[in-house]
């Protein structure tokens, strides 16, 4: 890269990097944003590359912050089409492990996690990964998908002793249960002040395993780990197959639980569905209570964006929005928020109000990814089991209200779900004009306003076939 292009791209960086301060608040953008370092362009292909010290950083912003580092680097430089987060050429080796002589410097719950939670590296377990300040029980929303999971969550931080040990969160990618870790422990150090947490995902647990392994300090890597109070560990699926740290697992799992202490773990399947665990480790998984959170339904997705807004203020979303949103980005929360926060940020950027169109615009690489084709037969099959009428009611003449009501219900949840006009939903409703599909949508639109009854039908039947 030529000097007068890294000057360039350094000052630009600093742009970018002051405006993500400003957006993300000093600990996350201390902690991820200010370590990256600014690679060159590919003139072909326009891709610039941005460099981060390690694997976890990497992945962790990349899975974050991606999109809005993209949309940054694209509207300060026209040159600029992709980037491309990676862990620096040169640093792609894994620290020396040390361990420290147990000492626990004195200081108030907040720097308590920096010193106890993440890897173990020049200070013992010292934070590289630490806990989200932004990842609390106040910032989780709650609906039906995850209430069991998050009233768990929040009694394993509470002061009094839980009715079982392990936890053990199961969901999706996405879906909320990374969330609910780092909140536990932010609850967990309110509630125990001078409690010790430990809090690393189950590959970060493999790496310091081999590590203390290697440097024959298995003693010292097994009397630390067992010194916490609270032991927080995510994606464990990723421990599969590692008889060595499976046991040494079981071990921490038993000698914990013994004294009292609290465990959670995070996995995105059932502990049964572990393939390649040992079956006594299999065991302790299971013991407590397994949580499962189910993907969101369109409410909650709602309730989901309508929080993040409040960060925006006084930015206007129209309802409109909201609604495509939610419709569309199903596959997970993630997803979700991350598609709000690039429009938004693209909104603010540019200066344009934020609208449908522009949200059909920027995210269509998100938009294209989640969207499921629904089908006017799969809308009519599933109101049919709904209502419990035939499917030849769907285009019949008969005018009985048990099955009018109905019909009209699949006329309006096929123009609201899938792109087909009036005419091609008409065509598949036994012919009928398109004046009849129009009456049927305004009417049903008209009972959801009017019928408490009615707008429940829809509701539940928009979770069926968006699920």
């Amino acid at each position: 890269m030529e000097d007068a292009e890294a000057v360039n791209l350094a000052a630009d960086w600093a742009d970018i990097s002051q405006g993500l301060r400003k957006d993300l608040g000093h600990q996350l953008h201390s902690q991820w944003i200010k370590p990256i370092q600014v690679g060159g362009i590919n003139k072909e292909n326009g891709t610039l590359d941005l460099f981060l010290p390690t694997e976890f950083s990497a992945n962790w912003v990349k899975d974050r912050f991606h999109d809005r580092l993209q949309l940054a680097w694209k509207i300060v430089r026209s040159d600029v089409r992709n980037v491309n987060i990676q862990v620096h050429p040169g640093r792609r080796q894994l620290p020396e492990l040390r361990i420290d002589d147990g000492r626990r410097p004195a200081n108030d719950g907040a720097s308590a996690i920096a010193v106890a939670a993440g890897t173990i590296g020049d200070a013992g377990f010292t934070s590289s990964v630490g806990l989200d300040p932004s990842l609390t029980f106040a910032a989780f929303v709650t609906g039906e998908a995850n209430v069991l999971a998050k009233n768990a969550a929040e009694r394993m931080a509470a002061t009094e002793q839980p009715q079982f040990s392990p936890l053990y969160l199961k969901a999706a990618t996405g879906q909320g249960k990374t969330h609910l870790l780092h909140a536990i422990g932010h609850a967990f150090l309110q509630a125990h002040p001078r409690a010790r947490i430990f809090y690393c995902s189950a590959e970060r647990f493999m790496v310091e395993f081999v590590q203390a392994l290697k440097a024959n300090q298995m003693i010292e890597f097994k009397a630390r780990l067992r010194s916490f109070d609270l032991l927080l560990v995510d994606d464990i699926q990723f421990i599969i197959g590692k008889a060595s740290a499976q046991e040494e697992l079981l071990y921490t799992i038993d000698a914990l639980l013994a004294e009292g202490k609290r465990l959670v773990f995070a996995a995105d399947r059932a502990p049964q569905a572990l393939d390649g665990v040992e079956p006594r480790l299999l065991s302790r998984l299971s013991m407590g209570l397994v949580a499962d959170i189910q993907a969101a339904d369109i409410e909650l997705r709602k309730k989901i964006l309508e929080s993040k807004l409040s960060r925006f203020a006084p930015l206007s979303v129209p309802e409109d929005v909201i609604d495509f949103l939610a419709r569309t980005i199903t596959r997970n929360i993630r997803e979700l928020v991350g598609g709000l926060n690039k429009l938004i940020a693209y909104a603010q950027l540019t200066g344009q109000e934020v609208s449908l169109q522009l949200a059909e615009e920027q995210l269509t690489d998100i938009l294209s990814a989640n969207r499921r084709r629904i089908t006017i037969d799969e809308i009519q099959r599933t109101v049919c089991q709904f209502y419990r009428i035939d499917r030849s009611e769907m285009s019949s003449k008969r005018r009985a209200r048990a099955v009018v009501r109905p019909r009209q219900v699949a006329m309006y949840l096929s123009k609201v779900l899938t792109p087909r006009s009036y005419p091609e939903i008409g065509r598949k409703f036994g012919g009928r004009d398109h004046s009849t599909v129009i009456h049927a949508v305004r009417l049903i639109e008209d009972l959801r306003q009017r019928d408490a009854d009615m707008d429940g039908d829809v509701r539940s039947l928009l979770r069926q076939l968006e699920s």
